[in-house]
């Protein structure tokens, strides 16, 4: 994880914004992809995430530019710092099994500065108390947080951060936002409180679960906010839509999960981009007609669908390794978290150096999307 020499980038009038999904130790992935975004995109001026993205976020808007990097290395370095594993990558069947016993430590004795399991267990704990409604203490994380991250720098507005997640009373979706409120810890873990394993977080007399059980992307919430200047947003997933047949039960597992935590993002993004193009049409009409028809109601409700400024949105979404299962978002060992970071930085690299990237007008309107790393050749699972 080593930082390279920051490259100069022109200044353009548009805000970099980071969206940042859910999916565990999956999260590396992203750090990857920040360190070299950060090399040639600064200033990001807002981060947006849910679930691990929402730490991924608060570590980076948290800190001084300087120190970003270096901060998400140290919180990946202490969460994978219980097992250090053989680098099997050329033996697909041992390197799944050292997977598979790595995701299972965790699981029994939890991840270092990120949870531990509760004693007693939940069976045992007193009825309606966070011990008996969840599998793991996250005091652990709440200390990491508290040490890594600088509160006061994340509301002071310099960069605005924004994190997801769900009312357990009434199963809403709410958003913390620093440009509308103070943050602070609690607001981060509530982002990932994914029940049954870690208990849902209390703030102002409400409790909030992990914002991915309603949506696992940050994007539509982006897209809603009003503001004039051109936005180019980097939307950083880690569960891919495509993949291949399953041949086993437990890549049935793994599949099932990629569609379940993708599908919603997909429809997120295919919907809010078409209510910004329609709007976007419906501002380029209103200008040609003649002026006693501009005030429309029907016009003037259309072009009010949401804002209407225009929007680049890039996707990185992380491919798993054909020896990874359905543990790939719980397996923190030290080997998985390089590769994911590894993969992150890659792919990064790869969008920037595109074509078709090299060749983006920013000054000009309207919706364009960027999935440059679709066309990288692909692992395949190969008969174990």
């Amino acid at each position: 994880m080593s930082r390279a020499k920051r490259t100069a980038r022109p200044v353009t009038d548009e805000d970099c914004i980071l969206v940042l999904q859910g999916g565990g130790a999956l999260g590396a992935y992203q750090a990857g992809v920040f360190e070299k975004l950060s090399e040639s995109h600064d200033p990001v001026l807002w981060v947006a995430g849910i679930s691990i993205g929402a730490i991924n976020a608060a570590l980076i808007v948290g800190n001084p530019p300087a120190s970003r990097v270096a901060k998400l290395r140290e919180f990946w370095q202490l969460v994978s710092s219980s097992a250090a594993l053989p680098d099997l990558t050329p033996n697909p069947a041992a390197r799944q099994a050292v997977n598979e016993a790595s995701a299972t430590h965790g699981m029994l004795f939890g991840v270092p500065g990120f949870f531990a399991p509760r004693f007693p267990p939940a069976l045992f704990q007193p009825r309606g108390t966070p011990g008996a409604i969840s599998y793991y203490d996250t005091r652990p994380l709440l200390q990491t947080l508290e040490s890594m991250i600088d509160f006061d720098l994340i509301n002071s507005g310099c960069v605005r951060l924004s994190v997801g997640a769900v009312n357990v009373r009434t199963g809403n979706f709410e958003y913390f936002d620093s440009a509308k409120q103070r943050i602070d810890a609690r607001h981060v873990m509530a982002s990932g409180a994914l029940p049954p394993g870690f208990a849902p977080v209390e703030i102002d007399g409400e409790h909030y679960w992990d914002g991915g059980l309603v949506s696992n992307t940050p994007l539509q919430y982006v897209l809603d906010q009003p503001g004039e200047r051109r936005r180019l947003v980097f939307q950083v997933d880690l569960f891919a839509s495509t993949g291949e047949m399953p041949l086993t039960l437990p890549e049935v597992t793994e599949r099932e999960k990629d569609i379940r935590f993708s599908s919603r993002t997909r429809l997120n993004t295919t919907v809010e981009l078409e209510r910004r193009m329609v709007a976007q049409a419906a501002h380029r009409l209103r200008a040609r007609l003649p002026a006693k028809f501009r005030d429309d109601p029907d016009l003037l409700a259309l072009s009010q669908v949401c804002g209407a400024g225009a929007v680049d949105v890039v996707h990185l979404i992380y491919r798993s390794k054909h020896y990874e299962t359905q543990s790939k978002d719980y397996e923190f060992s030290r080997l998985s978290v390089q590769e994911h970071w590894d993969a992150g930085r890659a792919d990064m690299a790869h969008t920037l150096r595109h074509p078709r990237w090299r060749a983006r007008q920013p000054e000009s309107g309207g919706v364009q999307i960027f999935d440059l790393t679709s066309d990288r050749p692909s692992s395949t699972r190969p008969a174990l």
